[in-house]
């Protein structure tokens, strides 16, 4: 699944997004673009349950086209 995550802007921004997905499933692997703002993620866990997560810890994403 991808994401596209508008106000992740630093290193510590990429750093709390890859932990609120590891919450949710600590064998994601996480893949971010801090240039394109996007963040590649393989697991199995619900992509709802990845979004909510997201939204909760102030990262809203939407679907990276």
């Amino acid at each position: 699944m991808q994401f596209q995550i508008d106000n992740m802007a630093c290193g510590g921004c990429a750093r709390s997004v890859t932990r609120a997905i590891h919450s949710v499933d600590p064998q994601a692997k996480v893949a971010v673009d801090l240039p394109s703002k996007r963040v590649d993620v393989v697991s199995g866990a619900d992509e709802a349950a990845m979004a909510a997560v997201l939204e909760d810890v102030g990262y809203p994403p939407r679907r990276a086209a």
